[in-house]
């Protein structure tokens, strides 16, 4: 399977070249933003995404809060899922980075030397975009678009070919996917079980909706209250 790294004239390298190209011509402050964004800027903000959706729905409360929280933590754990998926098909594959077989390309990280087919940033950023789309639609969207755009940032960057990230994108889609059904049927009662809980509540629901039990408690009681009084 090493024959993927293959020279030769192919839509594959000729997109390389083109993407690559652009690091070339741009400024050198514009390729370090880029260099920074590709390897953790990206996943930081999908990281962010993540407790902002969670900390919207500590706010919120309701019956949909457990299994909410749920996806949102099966995001991380899918993406941790999809690069262990990866290792053995970067071993069975075997495709060297492609400035290794490639003159003429503008490589902006260093001391990649390991397989190039699967990109591990590809899978992590689409498998914690598909957990936030499956906890939040809206920001869900948004995290996809950031998935995709790390990708096209690893061929811009040199360090992989367009098929790496392609690859990557799907892996990290189907891990998110297809083991979600079981996932969220651990992970929602659990959930439930840490909600109803006095020591891990905070974890599901925040002290806006503990003020508003609170507050529909005290309403409750006023009517018992007058009468006592009476």
């Amino acid at each position: 399977m090493a024959g993927l790294a293959d020279s030769g004239s192919n839509p594959d390298v000729d997109l390389l070249y083109d993407i690559n190209g652009l690091a070339k011509a741009a400024p050198p402050w514009f390729d370090h933003l880029m260099e920074f964004v590709g390897e953790f800027g990206l996943l930081f903000a999908l990281l962010g995404l993540l407790l902002w959706c969670w900390w919207g729905v500590r706010k919120r409360g309701g019956e949909d809060a457990a299994p909410t929280v749920a996806a949102l933590v099966w995001a991380p754990l899918a993406a941790g899922v999809a690069v262990l998926v990866n290792v053995p098909i970067r071993e069975f594959v075997e495709r060297r980075r492609p400035f290794l077989d490639h003159e003429g390309l503008e490589v902006l990280v260093d001391g990649k030397t390991d397989y190039s087919f699967v990109s591990d940033h590809a899978t992590l950023c689409m498998a914690l975009a598909v957990g936030l789309f499956l906890a939040n639609r809206r920001l869900g969207i948004i995290g996809l678009v950031l998935g995709v755009l790390g990708g096209f940032i690893r061929v811009y960057m040199g360090v992989h070919y367009p098929t790496d990230v392609v690859g990557g994108l799907a892996l990290g889609t189907a891990v998110a996917l297809l083991l979600s059904p079981p996932a969220m049927a651990l992970l929602t009662p659990l959930m439930r079980t840490i909600e109803q809980s006095r020591r891990g509540a905070w974890l599901v629901k925040g002290n806006g909706t503990e003020a508003r039990v609170t507050r529909g408690e005290a309403r409750q009681s006023e009517p018992g209250e007058r009468d006592l009084a009476a």
